[in-house]
C-alpha cells in the first residue's frame, strides 16, 4: 500500500487491515475549511519525508461524510492515529510540524527500524541479486549507527556479508556480538561462516601458502597467493599480505604488487569497510 492514500468507503477495510501491521494516520479535511487544507499539506510533507513509517489516509469529509460520522468527527481539521484497527491517539485543530512529530514519535517505530525491516525482506527472499544484497547492507549500515550498534542489526549485517561473500567483514562483526546476544541466529551465522571459510581454503591457496613458507621473499608467489585469496572472497588476507611487501618497497616487482593491491581494492568496492581501511593505509605510505 502506498504511504499516502485517499480514504473512501471502497478501501476503508483495506486500510483498517493495514493498520494491523502499520500505523495509519487519518487526516480529516474539507476544501471549505482552509485550516484543514493547510494541516493536510503539513501531514503530506511529513508523510513524504518519512515514507514508509506510517500510512497517511486522507478523508475528504465533503465526499466521505459517512466515514467522518463513523469516527464522530466534530471539527476540522482532526487527525487520528490507528493501530490494530483502533484509534490510539490524535489531535484536533492546527498544529506545527514539530508538534505533530512529537505526537507521532510516541507511537511510531524509530526510523532505523523501517530500514531494518526493509533489509529483512530482502535477505529472506528466495532469489536475491547482488544489487539487492548491497541495498540491504547499505540500509543496515545506516541502521546500525542510528540504533547505537544493536546486536540485532549487526547479525543482519553479518548475514548480508555472508551472502555477498565478504567473509572478512562478516567475521569481524560477528566477533563483536556479546554472549547475551549469541542466540540461535548467531549460531547459524557462525556455522555458515565456518563453512564459507572452509570452502574458501582451496587446494591452490594451500599450495601457494606452502610455497611461500619455503620462499618467504618470493614476491611473485605472494602476488599469486593474493590473487587466489581475492578470488576466494578472502580479500582482507590478500591485502594484508601485499601491504606487508609495500611497507618495505612501494615499487616492489616493478610496481606489480601495488597494481594488484589496487585491483583488489577496486574489486571489493568503494563501500567495503576492509577496502576503505587498506586504501587509507596505502595513502599513508604514499604521503
Amino acid at each position: 500500500m502506498e504511504h499516502i492514500i485517499n480514504l473512501t468507503k471502497e478501501n476503508i477495510q483495506q486500510v483498517v487491515d493495514a493498520s494491523m501491521d502499520n500505523f495509519v494516520v487519518m487526516s480529516f479535511w474539507a476544501q471549505q475549511q482552509p485550516e484543514s487544507v493547510q494541516m493536510l499539506q503539513v501531514m503530506e510533507l511529513i508523510a513524504n519525508e518519512q515514507a514508509g513509517r506510517f500510512i497517511l489516509a486522507k478523508v475528504n469529509c465533503e465526499a466521505e461524510l459517512e466515514i467522518a460520522n463513523y469516527f464522530q468527527i466534530q471539527s476540522l481539521p482532526t487527525h487520528l492515529v490507528l493501530s490494530q484497527g483502533k484509534p490510539i491517539d490524535g489531535f484536533a485543530g492546527v498544529q506545527s510540524q514539530a508538534q505533530v512529530l512529537d505526537m507521532l514519535n510516541k507511537h511510531l517505530p524509530e526510523l532505523w527500524v523501517q530500514d531494518v525491516n526493509a533489509a529483512k525482506v530482502i535477505l529472506a527472499g528466495d532469489t536475491v541479486t547482488k544489487e539487492q544484497l548491497e541495498e540491504a547492507l547499505s540500509l543496515l549500515k545506516s541502521a546500525y549507527v542510528d540504533s547505537g550498534n544493536q546486536a540485532e542489526v549487526a547479525l543482519l549485517m553479518v548475514d548480508a556479508y555472508l551472502q555477498l561473500g565478504i567473509l572478512g567483514d562478516a567475521k569481524t562483526l560477528l566477533d563483536t556480538i556479546g554472549l547475551a546476544d549469541q542466540d540461535s541466529y548467531y549460531q547459524n551465522l557462525k556455522a555458515k561462516l565456518a563453512l564459507a571459510e572452509d570452502a574458501a581454503d582451496t587446494p591452490e591457496i594451500r599450495q601457494l601458502q606452502q610455497a611461500l613458507e619455503a620462499e618467504p621473499d618470493n614476491v611473485e608467489i605472494s602476488i599469486n597467493l593474493a590473487k587466489a585469496l581475492s578470488q576466494a572472497n578472502r580479500g582482507e588476507e590478500a591485502l594484508e599480505n601485499l601491504f606487508a611487501i609495500l611497507q618495505k618497497d612501494l615499487s616492489a616487482a616493478d610496481g606489480k604488487v601495488k597494481q594488484v593491491f589496487m585491483e583488489i581494492l577496486t574489486a571489493l568496492g568503494q563501500g567495503n569497510t576492509i577496502a576503505n581501511q587498506y586504501r587509507r593505509r596505502l595513502y599513508s605510505l604514499l604521503y
